[in-house]
């Protein structure tokens, strides 16, 4: 059986601990590879390496960190199709999907490319006679992430490009259940030239999470997952004297008003909710309808659902594949199971579904459930599968209080025509991303990404203007050099003179 090791120092580590964890193939549900699971001993060995290697790479000049960037760039470009491939294998999504997702990285890469121009500084000239002053930003250190299972390659991305562009060296742990493509990301970046030890990568469970939170070494923390993983990642780190930002679950809510394109919503509807099988943050997963549209807009949305093909990740003709793992696919069910005794209306039960030639599959289909309570199950939780709640309100009033009244504010979307009532929404809407019939409203790479509320813990989002400020620490320089004319002029014990 394959097995993946960590990344440390510029080359493989065999797992010294003797503890492996199991990652399946989803769409057979056989179990292919074993993943090494790092001990306290191993956390300390990937923290030193990076340690080691910051003392030069944290003093490289912009120009020899872009370079590497550049080439860097141009072999994730040449590999795409083989992380792709590595993503369906272990995660189970369709192809196209797993080459969106490294589209998506990659933009983050570019951004870091261009890191020459985001980490210029300041400069004020004769603020006093004879006295400039300089900000300027320097990196941090060490730093982590630990990332989730649904983008195994996109969220590293989000953050290491940035982190080892702005001067720092990074420690990724990435989702147990997928590792593989993590530890291609690094392979390509050394062979791209990156320096070792500035990108290693750690497999592990909480016994490696904890070791990163607690370790006096690490700087740094960046997390993303669900809400109470956040918060705790966010409360250990922080109580450790570490910089977070921890992003955490999303119930992310579409509202449609009276006047908008029904068959433009419809379609962003099952777009946003099933694709990538509901496994990602930016799920559209509750669609307000407001007055009378909720009938015609239910029936739109169930006649293209019940047309969506699923099956395996690797065949071309399949729209979604099957969730990561028989435990998840489960629970996810039970929540379809319970809508009914909570009130709703199921419109399409999904949980009986299966593949022919892949019955151990964790498989289950588009699930759409119609006058959803807000006090449900299905509602409060974020399910994290192929499940879409709709809810119904009078007015647009209405809607948004609805919406604002979810402890998650991580993206939301509005669909009409009406461009006053779209200006009103995106100001009164508590969310940290907004949408204009746009439901999925995942920000270009040089914008920032990040949610409010229990979506975000944390003072910054990630990448974009707020990835570089996360990654780097400002300093004020004030200098006064003395006129080699003037004799000099003795001691001043005053206050400093600024005019």
């Amino acid at each position: 059986m394959k097995t993946v090791n960590h990344w440390i120092g510029g080359k493989t580590v065999e797992g010294a601990s003797g503890n492996y964890g199991p990652v399946t193939d989803p769409a057979t549900g056989v179990v292919t590879t074993r993943v090494a699971l790092a001990s306290v001993d191993e956390v300390d060995a990937a923290v030193q390496a990076a340690k080691d290697a910051f003392r030069t790479w944290g003093q490289s000049s912009l120009a020899a960190r872009t370079k590497v960037l550049f080439a860097y760039r141009a072999l994730l470009d040449a590999n795409r199709d083989a992380i792709a491939e590595l993503i369906v294998a272990e995660h189970g999504k369709v192809h196209s999907d797993a080459l969106g997702e490294v589209a998506r990285g990659l933009e983050i890469v570019e951004l870091a490319c261009g890191i020459t121009t985001q980490l210029k500084g300041e400069l004020s000239t004769s603020v006093s006679n004879r006295v400039d002053v300089a900000a300027i930003r320097q990196p941090l250190g060490v730093v982590a992430g630990i990332t989730p299972f649904n983008f195994p390659a996109m969220v590293p991305m989000w953050m290491f490009p940035l982190a080892i562009a702005c001067g720092n060296t990074f420690v990724l742990k990435p989702s147990e259940k997928d590792p593989s493509a993590a530890n291609k990301l690094a392979e390509l970046a050394s062979q791209a030239g990156l320096p070792d030890g500035v990108l290693n990568v750690l497999h592990g469970d909480k016994v490696a999470v904890d070791a990163l939170l607690a370790h006096p070494d690490v700087a740094a923390v960046s997390f993303v997952g669900s809400t109470p993983i956040a918060r705790y990642i966010h409360t250990t780190a922080s109580a450790n004297g570490k910089r977070v930002q921890a992003l955490g679950g999303a119930k992310n809510h579409m509202l449609v008003l009276p006047d908008a394109d029904l068959d433009a919503a419809a379609d962003a509807a099952v777009s946003a909710a099933y694709g990538s099988a509901g496994e990602r943050c930016m799920a559209i997963s509750a669609v307000v309808a407001v007055g009378a549209v909720g009938d015609a807009l239910v029936e739109k949305i169930r006649e293209r659902a019940e047309k969506i093909k699923i099956g395996p990740g690797n065949d071309p003709t399949s729209e979604m594949g099957p969730l990561i793992t028989k435990v998840h696919r489960d629970k996810v069910a039970s929540y379809v199971h319970g809508a009914a005794e909570q009130g709703a209306d199921v419109v399409l039960d999904g949980t009986g579904y299966t593949v022919d030639g892949f019955e151990d599959g964790h498989w289950i289909g588009l699930s759409l459930l119609d006058n959803v309570k807000t006090d449900s199950d299905a509602y409060r939780d974020e399910i994290f599968g192929p499940v879409l709640c709709v809810l119904r309100a009078e007015t647009y009033e209405e809607a948004v209080a609805l919406i604002n009244d979810s402890p998650f504010g991580n993206g939301t979307a509005i669909f009409t025509r009406d461009g006053g009532a779209a200006r009103r929404f995106q100001l009164e809407v508590q969310a940290g991303m907004v949408g204009v019939n746009v439901p999925i409203p995942v920000p270009v790479g040089y914008h920032s990404f990040g949610g409010w509320k229990d979506s975000l813990f944390g003072d910054h989002h990630i990448y974009g203007p707020d990835g570089i400020h996360f990654y780097t620490r400002g300093k004020v320089v004030t200098t006064r050099w003395p006129d080699p004319s003037e004799p000099h002029s003795g001691v001043d014990l005053g206050f400093p003179r600024n005019h």
